[in-house]
């Protein structure tokens, strides 16, 4: 079973299309990374997966059940983290936490012990004195500690230093060892990359491209750097994509096989040449071009 599939999903404010026909698939189990710069729709579709707003035409159906119909059963087993955390300053984190678990009727004392241990985060004081990476730590806490089937984050590193960051991953694997689903939503590609096996990537409300990371990589784009001697004619081959060519230093992506570009190299007596294995960054913005616009 997949833990969130949509089919055909639109929304719509007036004449303007927040989601075009987005159809996603996220399997059990899965971290899905979920790409895409501020007003793509990644917010959009999570609001609807988690049944608080209605979607314009189409379906959206998440462990099983139809995200609007079912979204008061559903809630109760999905942890959520919102990309701007609103918390009740005059409460503490402890009474914070105690509060979201009484609402779920649920006792959730010892996974809050363990998990403010893993997050570094002292639940005695009010949430007004917290910094922001603090009342991150807070919400990542709510959003886990009742252990939820799946489990929605929307930009969840924002504040967060290296280290907790790295404690957060390693609790996200953890969670999908287990056999539950994590739907990691961001912006940043080196984290996607680095924690995922799924990923989509939204642009203009539009699901551009929803592979395995692995299978995105082996699109066989590649980054190249090259120094040619002063004078040679640069006059890139099809599958060359130049983004810098000063003084006879060329950097740029290739797609396709490396014979080609070799050959081409050689003709032009390269003087040093790297040819990288392909990173998602650069994947990312060759999907935005195919799509006909910007990665930004």
């Amino acid at each position: 079973m997949n833990a969130v599939e949509t089919a055909g999903l639109c929304k719509r404010y007036g004449r303007f299309e927040a989601l075009r026909d987005v159809h996603l698939v996220v399997p059990e189990g899965a971290r899905y990374g979920f790409l895409g710069p501020n007003g793509s729709g990644k917010s959009t579709t999570i609001r609807i997966l988690l049944g608080l707003l209605r979607a314009t035409s189409g379906t959206a159906r998440a462990l099983g059940g139809d995200a609007w119909r079912d979204g008061a059963a559903l809630r109760g087993r999905v942890g959520y983290l919102p990309g701007e955390l609103r918390l009740y300053d005059g409460m503490t984190g402890s009474q914070t936490l105690r509060y979201f678990a009484a609402a779920r009727r649920r006792d959730t004392s010892r996974e809050v012990s363990r998990l403010a241990e893993v997050f570094g985060l002292a639940l005695d004081r009010r949430v007004r004195a917290y910094s922001r990476g603090m009342k991150q730590k807070l919400g990542l806490i709510a959003a886990l500690m009742h252990e939820p089937e799946l489990l929605i984050l929307d930009e969840p590193t924002t504040g967060l230093d290296p280290l907790v960051r790295h404690a957060l991953f390693d609790e996200l694997r953890r969670v999908s060892e287990q056999g539950r689903t994590v739907v990691f939503s961001s912006h940043t590609l080196s984290e996607v990359d680095e924690l995922c096996d799924h990923v989509g990537i939204l642009r203009g409300g539009r699901l551009v491209a929803q592979e395995r990371v692995e299978a995105l990589r082996g699109k066989s784009l590649r980054r190249v750097e090259a120094l040619l001697p002063a004078g040679a004619a640069v006059d890139p081959p099809d599958g060359l994509t130049l983004r810098a060519a000063r003084g006879g230093r060329l950097e740029g992506t290739w797609r396709g096989s490396v014979g080609p570009l070799v050959a081409w190299l050689a003709s032009r007596g390269a003087l040093d040449v790297v040819i990288s294995p392909p990173e998602l960054e650069d994947l990312f913005l060759a999907y935005y071009a195919e799509q006909g616009g910007e990665a930004a």
